[in-house]
């Protein structure tokens, strides 16, 4: 092989290098034809022309992790923060990430410290804690819009850390301390009054108990009289019903002058009994007869009506009085 053919076999290796391009996946690369844009290699085997196409710009398609470096933003009641955070963003158009900015992260950067800062100045401090979600996506907004031409898409920004001065953390802790004491003492007063509240529920409740215990107490105790009173009455008018029955069954009135006279005796055997009882015995016994004939008399003078079902007339009526 002459050194004619070697020289043939390097240049054709050199054209065939600079003509075929492979792409790798999640890639775009920008191709310059004699210095000016000309297409975007997608992923795969490309063929340019050697020495007339070039590989001017390549950009990664996939989503891109950029730290925010720290800064200090003032809030609307003129306090300093000390804010970092991250932005995640994507190349969306490679034309325009080529040409449309000389440094497309370092303008995302610049524009997310700005846009920050903006947003901040127009929360209060407690609002910048409370917040967070709002902040991020005012953020994303107003970068979003300027980065359409740099063609790039931002997808969210995250703050990772808001650090107040130091007095301002000190006063926080003490105003967190004294809300927290006030919460405490605010439960204790209200653990009190409803343990009030339950006592005297408690005693209305048990004072209403024991009168209604004591009014059905009293009730059951009339009741229970009145029953008593209705059974003895009810018992006596049986007995009455019972002896009349029997004096008028043949030797009743024999009977009964025979209980009279035995009532009788007995009383005048208890009168004698007492030594302090002065006893007057009658001079002639037949009143004692004619007590117990009295007596008599007025059995069988109430017997007639009373076997005609009809009431009984008093002794008075019988005696004229």
């Amino acid at each position: 092989m002459t050194s004619i053919g070697i020289v043939l076999i390097i240049i054709a290796a050199i054209f065939t290098f600079r003509a075929l391009k492979v792409v790798p996946q999640q890639n775009a690369w920008v191709v310059e034809r004699l210095g000016k844009y000309h297409s975007t290699l997608t992923p795969g085997l490309s063929i340019l022309i050697p020495f007339v196409d070039r590989v001017a710009y390549k950009h990664s398609l996939k989503e891109i992790p950029l730290d925010v470096p720290s800064q200090v933003c003032i809030t609307r009641d003129n306090t300093q923060l000390q804010v970092d955070g991250i932005l995640y963003f994507q190349v969306t158009d490679p034309m325009r990430a080529s040409y449309g900015s000389s440094n497309y992260i370092v303008a995302v950067t610049q524009l997310a410290q700005t846009s920050l800062r903006s947003v901040i100045g127009k929360l209060e401090l407690d609002k910048t804690f409370e917040e967070r979600d709002i902040i991020n996506a005012q953020v994303v907004q107003a970068i979003d819009e300027a980065a359409l031409n740099w063609g790039v898409k931002v997808l969210r920004y995250e703050i990772k850390d808001l650090t107040p001065p130091k007095e301002i953390l000190h006063a926080m802790q003490a105003q967190i301390t004294a809300e927290r004491e006030k919460r405490a003492l605010i439960a204790a007063s209200e653990g009190r009054r409803q343990e009030q509240i339950n006592i005297a529920t408690g005693e209305r409740e048990a004072f209403i108990a024991r009168s209604e215990g004591e009014k059905q107490a009293q009730i059951n105790k009339a009741q229970g009289e009145a029953a008593a009173i209705i059974a003895v009455a009810e018992a006596n008018a049986d007995a009455i019903r019972k002896v009349a029955e029997a004096i008028r069954q043949p030797g009743g009135e024999l009977a009964v002058q025979l209980k009279v006279a035995e009532r009788a005796v007995d009383a005048f055997g208890k009168v004698a009994e007492d030594s302090t009882t002065t006893l007057v015995i009658p001079a002639n016994m037949s009143e004692v007869s004619g007590l117990i004939a009295s007596a008599m008399k007025m059995i069988s003078g109430t017997r007639g009506p009373l076997v005609a079902g009809e009431p009984a007339q008093s002794s008075d009526s019988r005696f004229g009085r």
